[in-house]
């Protein structure tokens, strides 16, 4: 008897699929039970496809596809329809591949098909329906499964969330996760019975007879569904495992773009079949198992890579500046490499001093990381030379411009660079020399923010600087120095702008989420005439460090959104430098001194505004603000006086001392003239001559001090309520003439 007629007896059909020319060939049996006339015939796919129905053809699709991948058979249960759509009959289809000769893409794909009979009433079809709600669940099981695997950050975690997989209808017992370096594979990742450590193929040999060894070596997965037949597959492996306990076993390659990368076991207490529903969701799995441990293993070769390019780049080891305690932090933001231009680093100079600098390259890639690189080895160069504060920017914004020459338009890579990515950079940067035993702090400013710095009774100041143009820029730009004087008990804050100006904020409101924790540290309590803390130690000043980037990237910064629609990301780099406190200075019940010294220069007449702003920092918390308008009215005539009418720079000192409610505010400019300021009887429309009238108005106390190289004109006002003026004596001080 013919094989025909052998099944046309037992109502199967033949038929074949052309993966190339996408055409389908029937028997008659084969032709019957798909709708057609009981001849032989060939369909186009389109034809084809038109007998069955849509989801079951798309669910055969996938079947093909995954028995094609694993050399297996491709098994599955159809619905025939007619042309209104409706079911004529169910058919099962087994087939497999068969690779075309002289092609090394295209293949036949030979099979049978078989009507299955209607189920008796009140019993169940036997086997799985080709929609339902298993696969429903299996489809929402691999959205959650994808979900968790995207969102792993680390190979360990991607390892976990492998483990914790629970599939639906058939969840393993034991999963084991094998790599692949060189010739070796070992289990990376393991959930079940036994750990990792102890299993006999933690580390074995690619050659070896184990399953895990030959899906690495063949990238086909392997099932065995019995006990009986990994004995019989692999004997050597049977006996050295013994795998007693597990009914059946699943090893699936992890591929990643062409490449095998591993190998994963699933071990299943219960007996399974592997129904090629099952084998499309271990295949599924194992497709984003492996693409999300690749993705993973190169984030931390990144990270590591990242991390250890910036280390080098930052110094190696916490400062040691006697009568100084330093604490310094960078963080890496935004996408990419992780690396960025912001830098700082603590130089000891040939005089004794150390200079601390932070600095900005323009960008956030690894150009601006490569060029933050250079730029901080010449500039600890022209540190180390003994050059003062401005002729180290200078000689550092030369050398930024010749760097940036070599990629701007006279360059020999053009405007952009060679791939047209890196174009001339410019870069900001704050450099300081401290003499930590007089507390001064000369300060050059290419561009940068302007420090601030934190009083003794925790009362935060920004120090208006002199400063020039970016590095880079203009190679020719001066530099001038200002002179600070950090006071025992103050903290100083450097940073760059990534900490002011991230998460949408421009300086103003920025400087105003800084102040908050900035001042923080020293209020211990809500009542304002309860004293703040004093002489913190250097534990304290790395806690204020980390609240500070907390405060723009932690938790907390999310409530603190600025105003701009600009959310954007930068490198955070920040140094705090703080004097340490003398105990004879405060004693018990005394309240800390507030004081600043600022020096405003015959050529610099605009930085009066910034004079005026640090004084009405300075009474922030002052009772009266009339008072506090009356001193910065006095201030500015007092300055303006000397800038007029003198030929020297005034320089300006003031102290606010005291209890809360009871203090006192002195303020002193002084001058290089000796001529003293004598009352005049200005006429209604005089333009000036009202100095001395205002002080006598408006001040509590002043006077004029002749010294040896000038003078000083000063003034006192003493803190009260709008609705009363205690005795300026209740301080302890008596007016002066």
């Amino acid at each position: 008897m013919r094989t025909e007629d052998l099944l046309a007896a037992i109502a199967t059909g033949l038929w074949r699929w052309d993966s190339v020319s996408g055409a389908v060939s029937y028997d008659a049996e084969a032709a019957r039970l798909v709708g057609l006339p009981a001849e032989p015939v060939t369909l186009p796919e389109a034809a084809a496809r038109a007998c069955f129905h849509p989801a079951d053809w798309l669910e055969i699709k996938a079947i093909v596809d995954l028995a094609v991948a694993e050399g297996t058979l491709a098994e599955a249960r159809l619905r025939i329809v007619d042309e209104k759509g409706t079911v004529l009959r169910t058919v099962r289809t087994r087939s497999r591949p068969i690779a075309r000769s002289g092609s090394e893409d295209g293949y036949y794909l030979l099979g049978t098909l078989q009507e299955v009979p209607d189920p008796l009433p009140g019993t169940s079809a036997a086997g799985p329906p080709v929609t339902g709600d298993w696969r429903r669940n299996r489809e929402a099981f691999l959205l959650d499964a994808g979900r968790a695997l995207a969102e792993a950050m680390s190979t360990a975690e991607v390892l976990r969330v492998a483990a914790g997989l629970s599939m639906p209808g058939f969840s393993p017992e034991g999963l084991a996760v094998f790599g692949v370096q060189g010739e070796r594979i070992s289990v990376i990742g393991h959930h079940g019975p036994r750990p990792g450590a102890d299993h006999p193929f933690h580390d074995i040999a690619l050659g070896t007879d184990y399953p895990a060894a030959e899906v690495v070596r063949t990238g086909r997965a392997v099932y065995l569904p019995t006990p009986e037949e990994y004995r019989g597959r692999f004997p050597a492996a049977w006996s050295l495992g013994r795998p007693r306990k597990r009914r059946s076993w699943a090893f699936l390659p992890l591929i990643v773009a062409g490449r095998t990368i591993g190998a994963w076991m699933a071990g299943f207490a219960h007996p399974v079949s592997f129904s090629p529903d099952e084998r499309s969701v271990l295949t599924t799995i194992a497709r984003m198992l492996a693409q999300a441990l690749s993705r993973t293993a190169l984030q931390e070769t990144e990270r590591e890579l990242a991390d250890g390019l910036q280390r080098s780049m930052l110094p190696a080891s916490k400062p040691d500046i006697p009568g100084l305690t330093v604490a310094a932090r960078y963080v890496p933001t935004g996408g990419g490499l992780q690396v960025g231009g912001d830098w700082y680093d603590v130089i000891g100079l040939p005089s004794g001093r150390t200079a601390l600098v932070i600095g900005d390259v323009q960008g956030h890639d690894v150009h601006a990381a490569g060029i933050m690189g250079q730029l901080r080895i010449a500039v600890r160069a022209y540190a180390s030379e003994g050059h003062h504060p401005d002729a180290v920017l200078s000689r550092a914004s030369r050398f930024l411009a010749g760097l940036s020459a070599l990629d701007g338009p006279d360059g020999p890579d053009g405007p952009d660079g060679p791939d047209g990515r890196y174009g001339p950079r410019f870069a900001t940067c704050l450099y300081m020399e401290v003499d930590p035993v007089a507390g001064t702090l000369d300060i050059a400013r290419a561009g940068h923010p302007d420090p601030a710095v934190r009083l003794a009774d925790g009362t935060m100041m920004i120090r208006p600087t002199a400063g020039g143009l970016p590095l880079g820029i203009d190679p020719d730009t001066d530099y001038p120095t200002t002179r600070v004087v950090l006071e025992p008990g103050e903290t100083l804050l450097m940073c760059t702008d990534g900490l002011i100006e991230t998460g949408g904020h421009d300086l103003e409101t920025g400087w105003d989420r800084i102040r908050k924790v900035f001042e923080r540290p020293a209020t211990l309590t809500d009542d304002p005439g309860a004293l703040p803390s004093h002489g913190l130690g250097s534990d304290d000043l790395e806690a204020l460090a980390d609240s500070l980037v907390q405060a723009v990237h932690g938790p907390p910064s999310h409530h603190t959104t600025g105003p701009l629609a600009d959310r954007r990301e930068d490198d955070i780099a920040l140094l705090l430098i703080r004097r340490e406190a003398e105990v004879c200075l405060v004693g018990p019940g005394s309240a800390p001194v507030r004081r600043t010294a600022v020096t405003v220069a015959q050529a610099e007449p605009e930085r009066i505004a910034g004079t005026r702003q640090q004084l009405r920092d300075m009474l922030h918390d002052w009772a009266d603000p009339d008072q506090v308008e009356s001193a910065v009215l006095m201030l500015s005539e007092l300055v303006t006086n000397v800038l007029v009418h003198t030929d020297g720079d005034a320089l300006l000192v003031a102290e606010v001392s005291g209890r809360h409610g009871s203090r006192r505010l002195r303020l002193d400019v002084a001058d290089s003239s000796d001529e003293l300021p004598h009352r005049r009887r200005p006429g209604e429309l005089a333009s000036s001559g009202r100095g001395l009238l205002l002080l006598e108005m408006l001040a509590d106390n002043w006077g004029v001090d002749p010294r040896g190289d000038g003078k000083c004109i000063w003034y006192e006002l003493y803190e009260a309520s709008p609705n009363a003026r205690p005795d300026p004596a209740a301080d302890g001080s008596a007016p002066r003439a």
